[in-house]
């Protein structure tokens, strides 16, 4: 099938990608022109696992391109999917200016039927608008081309989304129309043969669903910091917690591990959102206020915890800090724990010594030579001359250090762990004071 995919980002790459790598014939379209020269040079924007090799071999094959030209891509495809951005306006919605821009080119160019398919995280009713968008432009034209405007949500996990998309756990189809369900039946049939995973469903169903499921899982996040938080005083150990309400079948143990925090592009943005979705309806989510509430609060939790243990004087300390991504397997720094964390290190006086194995050109790129603030090559070289090691990210490659050379080290000899990364007593039988979450 001949695929369109407006957006050259994470959601766009990897879903133009994937559907190049079962065969289709795809084109990814991007106002960027730079970005789009760099990516037919095979320079791939963003750390993805897997990403890298596929986009190369497909773009080897044939079977997937990149323009700047819309018309271009507009005359390619029979389906012309929307994954540009939603960032959030300044009330908490989202901005749909970037989707409403890629309708218009649609209409502009179109010159036959096409299916409109918003991949993009949109609020309810985007559809509608897209929809008036590319007949406007139309009308304007004297056209009278017939289309369909589908929402399609994405899934994708970063650090896991090849595996998402090739392999999901359902396929949400938003449409009115009996038979463009089909058509998009057909596109997904490739990722939809051991069982099926296609829901079918109306637009605005489709929408919500996409805002619900980052919902409930930011909730889930937020619920178990909160009892973390509640588990210290009371002097309970929320890890065994954890695992008791987790081997509840009905709860399961996915999004329910306590940190400091989360971030990333969608959970914060998505809840906002939707809260301001609610708002617009009359209808006041408070649960969604409060999940936002305690997730701002819980990235403090860390600072809390360093200020406490040095009597709230940090001036003059260095901290080595493992881990800068919001999540492991990825360099994803938006919305980070971590930015909280070395902002508010460094305005009271203190130097941070960050690593990561992924997102150091990502935090040049946001912090460049901020004074207080030094680059490391290995996560050992972070803790050279460090008073204290900070870990905000999970990396696996951080599970099993040698706690002894680490007591040596460390001037200080303490860990603040915002991940629960180690039990307490080998830490502490290492000769080091051990803070983590919740325990």
């Amino acid at each position: 099938m001949k695929i369109t995919v407006f957006g050259s980002g994470y959601v766009g790459l990897v879903t133009g990608t994937c559907l190049a790598e079962v065969g289709n014939d795809v084109i990814c379209m991007d106002v960027d022109q730079v970005k789009t020269e760099k990516l037919k040079q095979g320079i791939i924007p963003i750390f993805e696992p897997g990403l890298d090799a596929m986009v190369k071999e497909n773009q080897a094959a044939g079977r997937l391109r990149f323009t700047s030209d819309a018309k271009e891509a507009v005359e390619h495809g029979l389906f012309q999917f929307i994954a540009v951005g939603t960032p959030p306006d300044e009330d908490g919605s989202a901005d749909l200016q970037y989707v409403l821009a890629v309708a218009k080119s649609i209409a502009e160019h179109m010159e036959g039927y096409r299916v409109v398919i918003d991949k993009s995280t949109v609020p309810v009713g985007t559809a509608d608008k897209v929809k008036n968008r590319i007949l406007e432009v139309l009308k304007a034209r004297g056209k009278d081309y017939e289309f369909d405007v589908v929402s399609n949500p994405e899934f994708l996990k970063e650090g896991a989304a090849i595996d998402d998309f090739m392999k999901p756990d359902r396929i949400v189809i938003g449409t009115d129309n009996p038979r463009t369900a089909e058509l998009l039946k057909a596109l997904y049939a490739p990722f939809n043969r051991s069982r099926e995973r296609v829901i079918a469903m109306d637009v605005r169903s489709a929408e919500l669903t996409k805002y619900a499921a980052n919902a409930m899982l930011a909730t889930k996040i937020s619920f178990m910091n909160e009892l973390a938080n509640l588990a210290e005083k009371l002097g309970a150990d929320i890890e065994h917690v954890r695992q008791g309400i987790g081997s509840d079948s009905r709860i399961g143990y996915s999004f329910i591990y306590p940190g400091c925090g989360y971030g990333g592009s969608c959970f914060p943005k998505d809840v906002k959102a939707l809260e301001r979705t609610a708002k617009e309806v009359g209808y006041h989510a408070e649960l969604l206020s409060a999940v936002e509430n305690v997730n701002d609060r819980q990235k403090q939790r860390l600072f809390e915890k360093i200020n406490d243990h040095y009597q709230g004087n940090v001036k003059g300390k260095v901290f080595a800090m493992w881990g800068l991504s919001f999540k492991p397997n990825t360099d994803d720094m938006r919305e980070a724990p971590s930015r909280v964390l070395i902002e508010a290190l460094i305005a009271a006086g203190a130097t941070v010594r960050a690593y990561d194995p992924e997102a150091m050109e990502e935090a040049e790129r946001i912090y460049g030579d901020k004074q207080g603030l030094f680059y490391s090559k290995t996560q050992n070289e972070a803790f050279t001359e460090a008073d204290a090691l900070v870990i905000v990210t999970e990396w696996k490659q951080f599970r099993s250090p040698d706690f002894d050379q680490l007591s040596r080290q460390l001037k200080d000899k303490v860990i603040f762990d915002g991940r629960n990364m180690y039990e307490p007593n080998i830490v502490r039988n290492s000769g080091l004071s051990y803070y983590a979450i919740g325990r």
